[in-house]
């Protein structure tokens, strides 16, 4: 049953790009001699390494997507550890969600460096002159020497001591006395009895 993998391998730096090419010929030939079937492969190009291998920071990346049995890739593999040229390789089987990504990756180119647009370029127009119609007449009135005039000095007035005011004691005021009147004793008129009863 044949199963979907994906293999990147790195190439030595020192390689010409003749040489580069040769040997990515050599493994697609390997892989259709054994009835793979190679859907895509992409060639990225020089690129720094994370960390150093063999005493090189960069290498040649490739990329190979087929269909092939599993004892295929066990084979081809073995030509990666024979080939000197050869400084890493990684080779993984692509489940269904992998592979969908993968076509996604083909077809909208995912991951993929995107073409940069050209640099437009603008005309710089020259600057427009101003020209004036009329000349300035020229200044015939003598400028007149600033003269400096003295800074007057602020003139101090001397602060007056205050007055002390003598404060005046207060004046005693004798109480005058309630004067007492006398009461008045009420009048009573006599009434005469005879009178009384007449009435």
């Amino acid at each position: 049953m044949l199963k979907q993998y994906e293999t990147v391998f790195i190439m030595t730096p020192v390689l010409s790009e003749d040489q580069m090419k040769e040997t990515v010929k050599k493994f697609e030939k390997f892989l259709v001699e054994k009835g793979a079937e190679i859907i895509h492969q992409e060639n990225w190009g020089l690129k720094r390494l994370e960390y150093q291998i063999q005493k090189k920071s960069t290498g040649f990346y490739h990329l190979f997507e087929f269909k092939a049995e599993p004892q295929v890739v066990a084979e081809f593999e073995l030509q990666y550890r024979r080939d000197e040229k050869i400084m890493r390789f990684l080779t993984v089987s692509l489940d269904k969600d992998a592979i969908a990504y993968a076509e996604k990756r083909r077809t909208h180119g995912f991951g993929q460096k995107k073409e940069t647009k050209p640099e437009v370029t603008f005309e710089v127009k020259p600057e427009i002159k101003f020209e004036p119609k009329f000349e300035p007449k020229p200044i015939t009135k003598p400028i007149e020497e600033s003269v400096e005039t003295p800074i007057e000095k602020p003139v101090e007035t001397p602060i007056e001591e205050p007055v002390e005011i003598p404060m005046e004691e207060p004046v005693e005021t004798p109480m005058e006395e309630p004067v007492e009147t006398p009461m008045e004793e009420p009048i009573v008129e006599s009434v005469n009895d005879n009178e009384t009863k007449e009435d």
